[in-house]
């Protein structure tokens, strides 16, 4: 079964990918294709991602990214690599001309595919074949092979799902405590209201020390970590979508008042929600 490969809409002012990718407007260093996962990986891939971009010599544009709580795939001309996740900011800086074929997994993907807990990749990448193995040369050759031609032709970009296709499917279906984990961290990322470790734990008859066992082993996290990047996104969200003071986003994210939201957020961006807001809402002046 191929890929989705209808190409998404014009992307509304906030979006699900957007609340993760700190994209500034004025940054039109690429173009991004994105397609839904197939449904023969479902419960493994939450989506493919396609950039393109081309800079002028001695230009580069950092791209800064809230990553979810999930695994990631990169083939890149240059290298392919297993990301982990990054529990701060990730930062990656293009240059030159390339493009990427990534692969956005679900949370329960990463120890599918290791066959070992992901907490050992937390915060670092390795490269591809370590994380799959032999099968990871014959799909690195072939997404090379599909995007060669042109890297914005939507050939192309089917050619390369297509390759993640035949390498991921050996690796369904999910097993029950990866569909688990999927469901809790769905939970986590769809309900505002979850602010304590304790409601997720009472939603999912679980002993905290289980939850954390779980969230450990299959995202190299902590439950508390979820939350937090889940606040984060939402931030990110209303500080981009309307005007809106801080002490209002602060409350409605359940902070304890309008200094820890300013911390909070700053420690992980390195600016502060002002001025990224300031950026990055049309509201503001």
């Amino acid at each position: 079964m191929k890929p989705d490969m209808r190409r998404e809409a014009p992307a509304p002012a906030v979006d699900d990918v957007e609340r993760a990718h700190l994209k500034e407007p004025s940054d039109t260093s690429h173009e991004m294709f994105r397609y839904a996962g197939p449904d023969e990986l479902s419960g493994l891939v939450r989506r493919f991602w396609i950039p393109v971009w081309s800079l002028a010599t001695g230009q580069s544009a950092p791209q800064n990214v809230l990553q979810y709580p999930v695994c990631l795939l990169v083939v890149t001309p240059e290298y392919a690599r297993f990301y982990g996740v990054t529990s701060g900011l990730s930062t990656t800086t293009l240059a030159g001309e390339g493009w990427a074929v990534g692969v956005m997994c679900e949370p329960a993907a990463g120890y599918l595919l290791t066959g070992r807990s992901v907490d050992e990749f937390t915060d670092r990448h390795v490269d591809l074949a370590d994380a799959l193995g032999d099968d990871a040369r014959a799909l690195v050759h072939d997404i090379r092979s599909a995007m060669a031609q042109d890297p914005r032709a939507p050939d192309s970009h089917t050619g390369a799902m297509a390759a993640y296709g035949r390498a991921l499917r050996q690796f369904t279906p999910v097993d029950d405590e990866g569909l688990l984990v999927n469901k809790l961290v769905s939970f986590v990322e769809n309900t505002a209201e979850v602010t304590r470790v304790s409601q997720v734990c009472d939603v999912f008859s679980m002993t905290e020390r289980s939850l954390q066992r779980l969230v450990h082993r299959r995202l190299g996290l902590t439950p508390k970590w979820l939350i937090q990047r889940r606040r984060l996104h939402d931030a990110v969200g209303r500080l981009r979508e309307r005007s809106t003071t801080l002490a209002e986003v602060a409350a409605e994210l359940g902070y304890a008042d309008e200094a820890h939201f300013i911390r909070g957020f700053s420690s992980v961006t390195g600016t502060t929600p002002g001025r990224f807001a300031n950026v990055h809402s049309p509201h503001r002046s």
